[in-house]
């Protein structure tokens, strides 16, 4: 599988350590309230650190995840004309964790990661 066919979600430390201790995570407050993963391609990374992490106070981490092991849940949406960003609901849109099994790789970002 190539770099571009994976989708990229940009952990905390802290929900870092939960995929580590119990095989899943539910996410982040955004996660939570909107009932969905916000992941990015590639070349949407850059975007979302700009937009979502400029001010984090904590380690992030960047997981490179395998769309594969996400089965139907996994929806590509328009946020703009230009942007597509692909969301994890889980399957029939239920809520669910997402699984440390379709995480391929961590990265940690170190600062300035821009």
């Amino acid at each position: 599988m190539a770099d571009q066919d994976f989708i990229y979600r940009i952990s905390t430390d802290q929900e870092w350590q939960e995929f580590q201790k119990k095989g899943s995570s539910f996410g982040g407050e955004l996660d939570k309230s909107t009932g969905c993963f916000h992941l990015s391609k590639l070349e949407q990374v850059q975007m979302t650190l700009q937009n979502f992490f400029l001010n984090a106070k904590e380690d992030l981490y960047l997981l490179q995840i395998d769309p594969n092991k996400l089965g139907d849940g996994l929806i590509y949406e328009a946020v703009d004309e230009v942007n597509s960003f692909p969301h994890f609901y889980g399957p029939d849109r239920t809520f669910i964790p997402l699984p440390l099994d379709s995480v391929v790789k961590a990265e940690n970002l170190s600062f300035p990661f821009l």
